[in-house]
């Protein structure tokens, strides 16, 4: 019989699997061009020509709905990936070496995180600029200093244990214990967290979209769709259902498989 963390892991899996689906068909060459405008078709419901219908320009919302996927989880990804590297060397150094690298590094942390993270997106998007690469380095250092504290403390558990001692008696420096045994024994943890953290930033990629500060139209993101779509819910409620459901599911998704990863990765859960 499945038991629930394993059952949490097939589902996650499936609720992923639809999600890169979804991203194939942005991708598909065959697929509708997401930016042609039929000014006749504007607002059209769903139909065996458009499936989800069309927007207020006429364009194909499930064409536009899969290249916006590329782009919101290009975006989420990069971000996950430069603050996991980022955030996670931070956390590493602080809470292996303490003394005043850990002080002066955790002051910075601190006052990073006593911001709202999507207050400091805004923020940091106003300076960079609304561009791909501008968000990716805003939601960057808005989520450097989630991963820092989350690595620190796991570092400074593993920094007590026997096996990190005995490399000290061995003679070797504490880079080569950072990177031979405390990196690869945080790996875990941190897969964990880097899947959380792809749904915590798809959704403030969304909301800085919808916002109007994220991806400029035409091109597509789920949450410049949502914000285009405001006008017409009364008409053509569709506009907001179809892109409001992408972002649930793929939200749905990763949680479900970073919850169904710390079950398994987690000894105890298996007893």
């Amino acid at each position: 019989m499945l038991s629930i963390s394993r059952l949490n892991l097939w589902l996650g899996g499936a609720a992923a699997l639809a999600l890169a689906v979804v991203v194939i068909l942005g991708a598909n060459p065959f697929a509708q061009d997401p930016f042609m405008v039929d000014l006749a078709l504007r607002l059209g419901k769903p139909s065996m020509q458009h499936w989800f219908g069309t927007d207020e320009f006429g364009r194909d919302i499930l064409a536009r709905t899969a290249h916006g996927a590329l782009i919101s989880s290009g975006i989420a990804l990069s971000t996950v990936l430069l603050a996991t590297a980022v955030g996670g060397a931070i956390g590493v150094v602080a809470g292996f070496l303490r003394g005043w690298a850990d002080r002066a590094w955790m002051i910075l942390i601190d006052a990073l995180l006593a911001f709202p993270g999507i207050l400091l997106a805004l923020a940091l998007v106003a300076v960079f600029g609304a561009s791909r690469w501008g968000i990716i380095g805003a939601l960057t250092l808005a989520y450097i200093p989630i991963v820092a504290r989350v690595v620190r403390g796991a570092t400074l558990s593993l920094r007590e244990k026997e096996f990190i001692e005995a490399a000290r008696v061995s003679g070797d420096g504490a880079v080569t214990i950072m990177l031979r045994h405390v990196a690869p024994n945080l790996a875990g943890p941190v897969l964990v967290l880097m899947t959380s953290m792809f749904g915590w930033v798809l959704l403030s990629e969304s909301a800085l979209s919808f916002l109007g500060v994220g991806i400029s139209p035409p091109a597509p993101t789920w949450g410049n769709m949502l914000a285009a779509a405001r006008p017409h819910l009364d008409v053509a409620p569709h506009l907001a259902i179809v892109p409001g459901l992408c972002i649930t599911a793929a939200v749905l998704a990763v949680n479900l498989l970073g919850d169904a990863l710390r079950d398994y990765l987690d000894p105890r859960s298996r007893l």
